[in-house]
């Protein structure tokens, strides 16, 4: 998908709404339990029930990892599912992954190529040529982790080192890696008053940012300091969206959930133009 794509599909449905897909089944209906792939059965309740309102979703690879072979299956059948069903919707791959050369090119082979995912996050700390082979992909988005939501984010990435906080120098050196075009950049809902410094470094590039909603983390200041002329946000929420109900009516629960928030992202998107 080109950016120009995501970005038209965010004003049709004048969202920027992305859910995360991170299934915990102790934590999904109970009924769902007992099917065949719960997983997928799950996903796929909230995929029908959202889609209209999302233009992103995320699944976090780690809860399909953990529980092995049947686990990767159910993701394999997510994504499937999504393309299938809806191609115009924009798949992050939450990988985080990070390493070098031939082992990064491989990790963008499974995520692009066999699993057809548009995105996968990728860690910098290994630097260029750990994250050049994702960015060889053409019309693949390569979302580099730089400012993230949690609370470990300030032992290194706001740390100063000549005169420069790190999550600046990661956002200034990767502009200079081959197809440095095809990067979006992590920053975190909680961290949003640094959104006025990112800007400042890459005014244009599209933004993914969790932790609105379950981490606290606020829209509207978000859209304060990281909204662009093409918008260039992608907003996530995961629990509060996913895990709104743990009944029978989960899917409507979520479709709930996440209503509210395009509600609040229309008028934003509204009062900008």
């Amino acid at each position: 998908m080109t950016t120009q794509e995501l970005v038209h599909h965010i004003h049709q449905k004048q969202s920027f709404l992305c859910i995360g897909l991170d299934v915990d089944l102790d934590k999904i209906p109970e009924f769902l339990v007992e099917k065949e792939d719960p997983i997928f059965e799950f996903n796929k309740g909230i995929i029908d029930a959202t889609h209209h309102l999302a233009v992103a979703y995320k699944p976090n690879i780690a809860f399909y990892e953990a529980y092995g072979v049947k686990g990767w299956k159910s993701l394999e059948k997510t994504i499937n599912y999504l393309n299938e069903q809806h191609p115009e919707i924009f798949t992050i791959a939450d990988a985080k992954r990070g390493d070098i050369g031939n082992t990064s090119s491989m990790y963008a082979k499974a995520f692009f190529e066999d699993l057809s995912f548009d995105s996968v996050t990728v860690a910098p700390y290994m630097g260029k040529d750990s994250v050049e082979p994702f960015l060889a992909f053409k019309n693949k988005h390569t979302i580099l982790l730089a400012l993230t939501s949690n609370v470990g984010a300030f032992d290194f990435q706001t740390k100063t080192s000549n005169d420069s906080k790190l999550y600046k120098e990661v956002l200034k050196i990767s502009k200079t890696y081959k197809n440095s075009e095809n990067l979006m950049y992590v920053i975190g809902a909680t961290k949003a008053k640094y959104l006025a410094e990112v800007r400042k470094i890459i005014p244009d590039n599209f933004l993914l940012v969790p932790g609105v909603g379950a981490q606290g983390g606020n829209l509207q200041e978000v859209c304060q300091y990281g909204l662009t002329k093409t918008v260039g946000l992608l907003v996530n929420s995961s629990r509060g969206i996913i895990y709104a109900s743990n009944q029978a009516d989960y899917a409507e629960a979520a479709c709930s959930k996440a209503k509210e928030l395009q509600v609040e992202m229309k008028k934003i998107l509204q009062a900008k133009n």
